[in-house]
Formats: structure tokens, C-alpha cells, sequence
């Protein structure tokens, strides 16, 4: 009996490879073939929707395009007053004017505004990129929040439900006061979709001022004492596990809960920040892994 013919590789959108190859977003890759930068075989392409089973003969601005290597995730302490993009038209700083030397050529998993600071994941994989970023995957952000103002347990327990804000639609927020310090109050946030500014829009739309905020955690990866600046690697085994749990539906948020409120670690020092006592909801840091440390970072 004949054995039968080998499986080819199924093709793929040639914006989707060159993403999973960590040249760029599937977004910013359309933009770079729509301004004739992409090539197969010396022919540019026009149409992100070219399939295709492998890269091989395809070129980005003329150089050719080597095979995915295997996905890397980095944790990175992003300073306040840092824009998250590559390059800013009116020349403020951005998380690439700070990075150490040493990384490879990373992105960021979505965006930390300018005055927001904290976790920020950056990883070579545009489409572990996108996994990370779609709300349908429902991976878990948690947020400190320091706002000035009154609000109660009450009413940041209504967020759990959702909140519709000027047409805007924000899904499910579980929320709980830490502490108050004086007129300020210190908020954690979990939130799974991660809209443009939610967090402050939301407390504000509460009737509070927010004057710090801190990413603490995304997914089951801390912050916890990773010094400001600072950029470590998230081990390949925990990543691999941490990619099987994609796209499974995820626990309501009350069993979330234990797992979540972990991985939230704590800041170091988070105690004195404002010279308040922490409630009893306060939880334990989780150990870190050492910083990255490295040479020559490419650009």
C-alpha cells in the first residue's frame, strides 16, 4: 500500500509570518507593503493578503527575512514621562531612547500612556503580540491607582458590570480600595480589554482626579520589585504554559481572584509611597527574577 503524500505547510498572510518573525505589528507590516518595502523574490507586493508557506525569498527593505525564531517575552519597569513608541514627531522620549543594551529587536504588548508607568511587556513575536493584546483572549490587567477625591467600595463593586461612558462601553472592572492617605485613596484594578486611557477615564467619570498610576501586572506576569528602568526575560517553560492557556475562556473575576491578586505583586516600598498604612486586602510581594543584563542592544 502507497503511503501517502507528505502534508505541505498551510499558507499563511504574508503579514501574519512576517509579525510571527518579529519584523513588525501585522498593522505596522501592512503599512510597510503598502509603501512598497516588502518583496518576494525581488518582486515588491502590494496586498498584506498574500499567502504564502514560508519567507523564504521575501525581503524587507532589500534584506532577506530569516525564519521565526522561537517567541521571547521581557518584562520592562517603564518610567513615568516615557512615550511608548519608537520615535516621537515632536521629539519627546520614548521607551526605545531607554531600553538597556542588549535586547533583541522587541515591541511593545499595547501601551502605557505618557504619564502612566509600571509593567510594560515587550516581546520579538508580533503575533504573540497580538494574543496579548486582543480583549477576545481576556488576559487580566491590574492597575494602583492614586486619585484624589471620595469614592466608595460601593460604587467601584458597580464596575463589575461594565460602564458605558460619553458611547464608550468599558466591560468588566473589578475594583477595590487599598488604603486612604488623607484626601487620596489608592485603587487596584483588574481589567481584561485595556481601551485607550480606561482606567483614568473611568475613575475621573467617578468624580476622582488621578495623579499616579502603575501598571502592577499583565496576565499571570508581576511587576512586583523590578526596579524602575530595569528589563528582565520571562523564562521560555513559563511562557510555553503561559501560551496553552491563550484563548480559553477566562475564570470569573471572584475565582480569579487568588491566581490574579498573586501575580499582581507589590512594588517595593509600595507601603511608604504616601506615608499611608495599607488596608488588610494588602498582599505579599512575589519573588522576581534577576534584571536583564546585556550588551550592545540592535536598534
Amino acid at each position: 500500500m502507497a503511503e501517502p503524500p507528505p502534508k505541505s505547510r498551510q499558507a499563511q498572510r504574508i503579514a501574519k509570518l512576517l509579525a510571527r518573525a518579529g519584523i513588525a505589528s501585522r498593522r505596522e507590516v501592512e503599512r510597510m507593503i503598502g509603501e512598497g518595502r516588502v518583496a518576494i523574490n525581488g518582486t515588491k507586493i502590494d496586498t498584506p493578503a498574500t499567502l504564502l508557506e514560508s519567507l523564504h525569498g521575501v525581503t524587507v527593505d532589500g534584506q532577506p527575512v530569516k525564519a521565526p525564531a522561537p517567541a521571547r517575552l521581557f518584562r520592562y519597569h517603564k518610567p513615568s514621562g516615557l512615550l511608548t513608541t519608537e520615535r516621537d514627531p515632536r521629539g519627546r522620549p520614548t521607551i526605545y531612547d531607554r531600553l538597556p543594551d542588549g535586547l533583541p529587536r522587541v515591541m511593545p504588548v499595547g501601551r502605557l500612556d505618557l504619564a502612566t508607568e509600571g509593567l510594560l511587556l515587550l516581546t520579538t513575536d508580533g503575533e504573540l503580540k497580538r494574543q496579548l493584546e486582543l480583549p477576545s483572549t481576556g488576559v487580566p490587567r491590574t492597575y494602583r491607582a492614586r486619585a484624589y477625591g471620595n469614592v466608595t467600595q460601593a460604587q467601584l463593586e458597580e464596575l463589575i458590570h461594565g460602564i458605558e461612558i460619553e458611547g464608550v462601553r468599558y466591560g468588566s472592572i473589578d475594583a477595590n480600595i487599598e488604603r486612604r492617605t488623607g484626601a487620596n485613596v489608592w485603587i487596584e484594578l483588574t481589567l481584561a480589554e485595556g481601551k485607550n486611557r480606561e482606567v483614568r477615564r473611568v475613575l475621573e467619570h467617578l468624580g476622582l482626579r488621578v495623579s499616579r498610576l502603575i501598571r502592577t501586572a499583565y496576565g499571570p506576569f508581576p511587576l512586583a520589585d523590578l526596579p524602575a528602568g530595569a528589563v528582565d526575560e520571562v523564562r521560555q517553560h513559563d511562557l510555553v504554559v503561559f501560551r496553552k492557556t491563550l484563548g480559553k475562556p477566562p475564570l470569573p473575576s471572584r475565582e480569579r481572584e487568588g491566581p490574579t491578586r498573586a501575580a499582581s505583586g507589590r512594588m517595593r516600598g509600595s507601603r511608604d509611597l504616601d506615608g499611608g498604612t495599607p488596608s488588610p486586602r494588602s498582599r505579599p510581594r512575589r519573588e522576581s527574577p534577576p534584571p536583564f543584563r546585556g550588551e550592545g542592544r540592535k536598534k
